[in-house]
């Protein structure tokens, strides 16, 4: 049995000690599913270290996106630093899908820039998922997605002791089967070097630690950890596991096999092109094809390779690949965080997959195999789960379904922490109104955000205020991810006051310095004005003492109201138990977590394109216009001819054109 011990300098207080209780409870009962109804602020993930303690089982975490799933492992790491700690999350810094859009005739090459440390922290997580049971892994939606078979991963590790006997070129040669690459020169993670009866190696899961295996002949003398920069010793060790480099790992036993059955789809899907008379796409696949299949035969690995998953894997057509869900044992316990928004995230990943990769199949550009590299449906995914636990301030009716009851709510925050005050006032005068309410929050030294409804708005009140002379910033889909970071955690760094945005100010979002949530034009019901979205927007400012909620509208809409009765509500039982323990409200006070700036240090312009050309070169929008559209013609005559790298970087220059500029 696993042993979890949470490490904290507090104890359970408000409703935690109920709902920690009542939660391991229904685990132990069997319940299929449960939901935990909590607050912002009221602790939620002490809640859930907690359940995890008690029930002593590998536990995996699915969070809504990167940036929350990192704001989890951080909390959950410091919660068990004696215990396995794993984030898994796609690990692309920028990513464009491999695409076809036969309108235009347009071949859109896979494009991505891996991020090294998150590649590091998937191999950790698979690594310790299938050596020790403390394990607790915090995902994205990405855990749906296929990797290699836990199996094949296993049956591929090299394991070593000191004292037995191996031959040092057998060793070498397994190292290279499990896709390690000799570097006599430069030592990076992922790389094994030589140096006469001595092995270095780097391994994929690991940052900071190397190995180093000595020989005595063909006999292992010493296995030890190295720094990989000084090449100074460290712990000597009696045995060592080393997990392949790639998820994507086949027995070469297994290989000739695994290419005679691509070999037989590609001879049916060449027949098919050729007897509807698709000559082109009959070509195209097979070149594409055979090319990756002298690949594997000679390095067991080609570009691409997930889309041949099905044969890899020796599965059925139309079966689900290996996820991160197949390495986890029967017995273990899900958490969805942020539930409301998590589930319908999973449930829609497969048919937007589905739809890109046809048009892919159907062109010649890949093998029908494709179709199964993707992610779970929904059904499958369900069919994973052993133990769930739904975690919201204000779960859907899908998780409240399905819990059948078994509800447990987390209101009372211990820091006594009451919900922000609501405010509703007239969206005539808006604008110029929420000004001298920002004019005050920066007299106090406070933060402030404002939500709008559309992209435009955010950007021009922002120019609006800036001319003002405030420090303002906005948010929306279409900047970067890694700036959304940074622009976030400078908020928190005083580098600026006022942060506009749409829906990205919802769900999650820990900034104890705000104190002020603007909602404008809350009276226009939707989806960005639901009683879920008016209940999650107005928690980011209940970790503050001075938290406050100004919507802006000129009616009374039935999300408003629900979400205001709803506020009032929890206002009343926090009240309450401040008055009856005595407990006077005081503002969160949480550091700026360098976890993110760990990850992604030094990357987050690696995906900005350059151009020959600057902005000033150019005296009109009209010059502008022209250059792109001259651009895009060569770009899709590229595409003909097939030179795809050609017309990838000819892509590249348009959307740094257009990010520059005034189209």
């Amino acid at each position: 049995m696993s042993v979890f011990t949470v490490h904290s300098e507090f104890s359970p207080k408000g409703d935690q000690p109920k709902a920690i209780a009542q939660l391991s409870d229904g685990v132990l009962l069997g319940k299929k599913c449960q939901v935990l109804l909590g607050v912002t602020g009221s602790g939620k993930t002490y809640t859930m270290a907690h359940v995890i303690a008690n029930m002593k089982k590998p536990t995996l975490i699915i969070a809504p996106n990167k940036t929350l799933a990192a704001q989890l492992f951080n909390e959950f790491k410091s919660f068990f630093p004696n215990n396995a700690v794993e984030y898994f999350v796609s690990y692309y810094d920028y990513y464009q899908p491999e695409a076809y859009i036969p309108t235009s005739d347009t071949y859109i090459q896979k494009d991505s820039a891996i991020n090294e440390t998150i590649d590091k922290m998937r191999h950790s997580a698979t690594r310790s998922l299938l050596s020790r049971p403390d394990v607790i892994v915090v995902s994205s939606v990405s855990c749906i997605y296929g990797i290699g078979a836990p199996e094949d991963y296993l049956e591929m590790r090299v394991e070593l002791n000191i004292n037995h006997e191996v031959v040092r070129n057998k060793l070498l040669s397994d190292l290279v089967a499990i896709q390690y690459e000799r570097n006599d020169i430069d030592f990076y993670r992922g790389v094994f070097r030589v140096r006469g009866d001595r092995v270095e190696l780097f391994p994929a899961y690991e940052e900071d630690k190397a190995i180093r295996i000595d020989f005595f002949g063909d006999t292992i003398e010493d296995i030890c950890e190295i720094d990989p920069l000084t090449g100074a010793g460290g712990k000597h060790l009696e045995t060592i596991t080393i997990f392949p480099a790639t998820h994507y790992v086949t027995p070469k036993i297994n290989r000739q096999a695994i290419i005679q059955t691509i070999k037989q789809e590609l001879k049916i899907r060449v027949e098919h092109f050729q007897n509807t008379n698709k000559l082109i796409e009959a070509q195209r696949i097979e070149e594409r094809t055979l090319c990756d299949i002298e690949m594997l035969n000679e390095f067991g690995y080609c570009n691409g390779i997930e889309n041949y998953s099905r044969h890899l894997t020796r599965r059925a057509p139309g079966s689900h690949p290996p996820t991160l869900f197949d390495y986890f044992p029967n017995d273990f316990l899900l958490i969805i965080d942020e539930s409301h928004i998590t589930i319908p995230q999973i449930r829609g990943m497969f048919h937007g997959d589905l739809s890109r990769k046809t048009n892919l199949v159907e062109y010649g550009f890949r093998l029908p195999s494709a179709l199964d590299n993707r992610p779970l449906r929904f059904d499958e995914f369900l069919n994973k789960l052993n133990q769930v636990i739904y975690v919201s301030a204000t779960p859907a009716e899908y998780e409240l379904e399905q819990a059948y009851g078994n509800i447990v709510e987390q209101i009372v925050r211990p820091t006594g922490l009451i919900d922000p005050e609501i405010d509703i006032r007239p969206a005539t005068h808006q604008v110029d109104d929420l000004y001298e309410e920002i004019q005050k929050r920066i007299r106090m030294n406070d933060k402030v955000l404002v939500t709008t409804l559309t992209k435009r708005m955010a950007e021009d009140l922002q120019e609006y205020y800036s001319e003002m002379g405030l420090r303002v910033r906005y948010l929306h889909s279409e900047v970067h991810t890694l700036e959304r970071i940074e622009i976030i955690q400078d908020l928190r760094k005083n580098l600026f006051d006022v942060l506009i945005g749409i829906n990205l100010l919802r769900e999650g979002l820990d900034i104890p310095e705000v104190s002020l949530v603007a909602i404008l034009d809350a009276d226009k019901e939707g989806f960005l004005r639901s009683e879920r979205s008016l209940v999650q927007t107005c928690g980011r400012a209940a970790r503050n003492e001075r938290g406050k909620v100004i919507m802006y509208a000129d009616k009374m809409t039935p999300s408003m109201k629900r979400a205001v009765d709803e506020t009032l509500r929890r206002r009343g039982i926090q009240q309450a138990y401040n008055e009856a323990h005595q407990i006077i409200p005081k503002t969160i006070q949480k550091g700026v977590t360098s976890f993110i700036d760990q990850i992604y240090q030094d990357v987050s312009h690696q995906t900005q394109y350059s151009v020959s050309e600057s902005k000033e070169q150019f005296v009109s929008e009209d010059k502008l216009g022209e250059l792109i559209v001259s651009i895009e013609k060569e770009m899709k005559q590229a595409a003909k001819e097939l030179a795809f790298e050609k017309a990838a970087v000819l892509r590249d220059r348009i959307k740094e054109l257009k990010r520059l500029g005034m189209v």
